[in-house]
């Protein structure tokens, strides 16, 4: 296995992360490589393509990602950046493993500026250890889109085009804030051991942690296992999630949930017609607002055997067995 090294004061084996991936681009990418990162903030807009890559940070909280795109930038296109071109770092590969990183972007609260994404993650066998992900509004994009936009231009950006491919990735000891639908899109992901933080924004609803679009036919959607929903937010003014399509599919597994959640737990998005086709469900929630009486009826309470059904295992293994 090849390493790089990379230091925020240039004197690794490449001045920055984006020269690396540059010069990997000619090499075989059968073969793993890892990229080591010293502590530092690192002010770069990276794409990454290569699969079989692994970056690993010197400390989570002090090796950084960062950018400050935003949706309502102007721009001369669409008149506006748009949600999916606002990525800090995007992950165009398979077989991706980010350890100690945090992915940011401080554009500021969704209501000021709209999306602003931190990290957009494409693609398949994607692992994220002990990693950070800050932000507003749609902070981690767990692709796949869905099928088909809703409003003109919603899908602008670098996978409006392209097949909608199912992904897998797999979120350990990983801690995720943002305000609304700040952890979205498509993918079977599987959350262990993480901390969701809603962000106080002076709203009467100031988060939206989940908004799912898992596709139609796709097993699975969010599972959180043994995480924690925390926040800043006064009591009763966030949810834990809301449907981005009709067959958005998150379900917790022995998850605590803080007092800053409203008692229903989860909304509908305004749209009643979707309680026949989503599936949110829970499994021996604890905590302030665990209460599962108070969840609306078209919310599933998992008995112990259809909570067995969820395990990282099955969630993830797919058709080739990966065991992350």
């Amino acid at each position: 296995m090849k390493q790089i090294r990379i230091r925020p004061d240039k004197t690794g084996d490449y001045p920055d992360i984006t020269a690396a991936l540059k010069a990997l681009q000619d090499t075989d990418s059968s073969i793993p490589v890892t990229i080591l990162l010293a502590n530092g903030v690192y002010h770069e807009r990276l794409v990454i393509t290569r699969p079989h890559l692994t970056l690993i940070g010197e400390n989570p909280d002090k090796t950084i990602l960062t950018g400050v795109l935003y949706a309502r930038m102007p721009c001369p296109d669409i008149g506006k950046l748009g949600t999916f071109r606002t990525y800090s770092c995007m992950i165009d590969t398979h077989d991706f493993t980010a350890v100690g990183i945090t992915f940011e972007n401080t554009a500021g609260k969704g209501p000021d500026v709209g999306q602003a994404l931190a990290l957009y993650a494409d693609g398949d066998r994607l692992v994220f250890d002990h990693c950070r992900f800050l932000g507003g509004q749609d902070t981690l994009f767990t692709a796949p889109l869905p099928p088909a936009e809703r409003e003109a231009h919603g899908f602008t950006g670098p996978g409006e085009h392209r097949p909608r491919r199912p992904g897998r990735h797999y979120y350990k000891s990983c801690y995720i804030e943002g305000d609304i639908d700040f952890v979205f899109g498509g993918a079977a992901a599987y959350f262990e051991n993480c901390e969701f933080f809603s962000k106080d924004i002076g709203k009467p609803v100031n988060s939206f942690v989940t908004a799912a679009s898992t596709p139609q036919n796709q097993t699975y959607g969010y599972v959180m296992q043994s995480c924690r929903f925390t926040g800043n937010c006064p009591p009763h003014s966030a949810y834990l999630g809301r449907p981005w399509r009709e067959y958005a599919k998150t379900v917790l597994l022995n998850c605590e949930i803080g007092a800053h959640i409203r008692p229903e737990g989860w909304d509908d998005w305004n749209r009643p017609e979707d309680h026949k086709t989503v599936f949110f469900a829970e499994y021996q929630s604890v905590g302030p607002s665990s209460d599962i009486t108070k969840r609306p009826g078209w919310v599933h309470q998992l008995t112990h055997t259809e909570a067995s059904q969820y395990t990282r295992e099955l969630v993830l293994r797919g058709s080739d067995g990966w065991h992350p």
